[in-house]
């Protein structure tokens, strides 16, 4: 910040408020004007660049980035989408990856047609339906595939690690114009809402078939076309389960983690893979206002504070080892909902809406599994990992008795080592099986249940309240990430085994939630648009 009353555009300066100060324009050059020693009348217009809540040690302050407010406000959302035209690229998949991918080659005026073996996002919902209320697993469209991806109606969380900031606020910006509140531009935890998202993707949708992007849903891909050039194998197109062959000599597959049977037909293909490490364990849930009291003390109910969060991780000692258990994918004020995408399992996952006002908070509690896990099993191949998520949620599904109900545990039962007969009240509508999530988790194999007791200890000393009989654990968290990577060039992002292959997203193992995957597809397609030779759009 440079001297008083002289603030040029690129200053900012950081405050901390008291949750009961005012934020209007007057209120923030007070603030402003104090800090800086100058009648707030000498400040230039300002705007809030970035908020968040800081709420360690109960000392709950709203934290703001403050900066002057330009003359003219710049545009939202970067370079347009223009009239697409040209052979176009096929795109593997309509989650954020691949819409995201579109979006960028129509940028350059790249044609292309997405397909997903899921209902258009709207659609859905029916499909969402007969989960939760009926048991029943549509294999094509549920919480994982169709319009929008699984982010779509699993909580729309924005936070990422990634570190290109200019790549990440392209892709916040884009959600803004297309109908997702402004305030995830300045919130430092951005959050949409499964509510809001459904609206945004289908604009995102319409913009681009407006300007000559084809969509094609549910259309289920069953397997690559390949040609010859030079000797060397390429891509030639794809194959739809309806027996309908599309041509193209670039295909993008930007499909999921949970899309197994597209990882079959890519070594089909003669494109190799290889398994990664991934995560597995379960939900955990406990009543908001627990989790409200923990964070924020007295300050908890407070009409400025939403529902409390929490990020825990915990190094539990083992078999083969120091390994890390972790909380992941955090939904205060949500729900937990059924993500199976196959009738013989049960899989949990989180979301919340927009308000994010359910009275309950839950979030994954996962435990890392490691290459040298997978080969201590005696599970060998690309395939490893499928083969343990199976056996967990097979499992999972055993012990819950069927229609997607889940095995649960208090908290103090399975730290004592001992079933549930009982189990509190939740959020999860297929309902909950009570008994011992232990004996699930032991199916792997692996000292899960181990390594969870010794985290749940840890965690109940950092969170009052987390460690009580209001806690429950339900089985099983499976999917938090690919447990298969798709190799591919570091600069061409081809696959090294079939030319004019560009293997993205969760599902090839290159992505950890919207925003990333959003990055990754703009990244596949830039690489697209330099192969072929087209100027970068300025």
């Amino acid at each position: 910040m440079m001297g008083p009353g002289m603030m040029s555009p690129d200053d900012e300066l950081e405050l901390d408020l008291d949750l009961d100060a005012a934020l209007d324009d007057a209120a923030l050059a007070a603030a402003v004007g104090a800090r800086l020693g100058v009648a707030p009348a000498a400040l230039p217009p300002l705007e809030i660049r970035r908020r968040a809540i800081d709420a360690r040690r109960h000392r709950v302050r709203l934290h703001l980035t403050v900066g002057p407010r330009p003359a003219v406000a710049p545009a939202l959302g970067g370079p347009p989408p223009r009239e697409v035209a040209g052979a176009p690229v096929i795109i593997v998949g309509a989650g954020p990856a691949g819409l995201f991918c579109a979006h960028e080659l129509a940028r350059h005026g790249v044609a292309s047609i997405v397909l997903d073996r899921g209902k258009l996002v709207q659609a859905r919902r029916r499909a969402l339906k007969g989960l939760t209320q009926h048991g029943a697993v549509d294999r094509d469209s549920n919480y994982c595939f169709g319009e929008g991806g699984a982010g779509t109606y699993s909580d729309g969380k924005l936070y990422t690690r990634a570190h290109k900031r200019g790549d990440v606020r392209d892709v916040i910006e884009l959600l803004v114009v297309h109908g997702a509140p402004a305030d995830i531009l300045v919130d430092a935890r951005p959050h949409i809402g499964s509510n809001k998202l459904p609206r945004v993707i289908t604009s995102l949708r319409e913009r681009l078939t407006g300007c000559g992007v084809g969509f094609e849903l549910p259309a289920r891909a069953e397997g690559l076309l390949v040609a010859s050039r030079g000797g060397r194998p390429v891509v030639a197109g794809v194959r739809l389960a309806d027996g309908r062959e599309l041509a193209a000599r670039e295909v993008v597959v930007a499909t999921g983690h949970s899309a197994r049977d597209v990882w079959g037909w890519l070594a089909a293909a003669g494109v190799g893979l290889e398994a990664k490490p991934f995560a597995v364990g379960v939900r955990v849930e406990h009543p908001q206002p627990l989790i409200d009291q923990a964070q924020y003390g007295r300050h908890a109910g407070h009409p400025r504070l939403r529902a409390a969060a929490y990020k825990l991780v915990h190094q539990s000692a083992g078999d083969g080892g120091r390994r890390g258990v972790f909380s992941f994918c955090m939904c205060p004020g949500g729900w937990i909902v059924p993500a199976a995408t196959e009738p013989e399992g049960v899989v949990v996952n989180g979301m919340s809406l927009s308000r994010r006002d359910s009275p309950f908070a839950n979030s994954g509690l996962v435990v890392g599994v490691e290459l040298a896990d997978l080969a201590r099993l005696g599970l060998a191949g690309p395939l490893a990992g499928v083969t343990l998520q199976r056996r967990l949620e097979e499992a999972a599904a055993a012990a819950g008795g069927g229609a997607l109900a889940a095995p649960a545990t208090r908290v103090t039962d399975f730290v004592a080592g001992r079933a549930s007969s009982t189990v509190p009240r939740s959020s999860y509508q297929p309902g909950l099986a009570a008994g011992d999530v232990a004996e699930v988790l032991d199916a792997s194999g692996l000292d899960l249940a181990a390594r969870l007791r010794a985290a749940l200890r840890a965690f109940a000393g950092t969170i009052r309240g987390f460690g009580s009989e209001e806690g429950v654990l339900v089985g099983v968290e499976s999917r938090t990430s690919s447990p298969v990577r798709v190799p591919r060039d570091p600069s061409t992002l081809e696959s090294p085994d079939l030319a004019g292959l560009y293997p993205g997203g969760e599902g090839a193992g290159y992505a950890g939630g919207i925003v990333s995957a959003a990055m990754g597809g703009v990244r596949l397609a830039r690489a697209i648009v330099r192969a072929r030779g087209l100027p970068p759009v300025a």
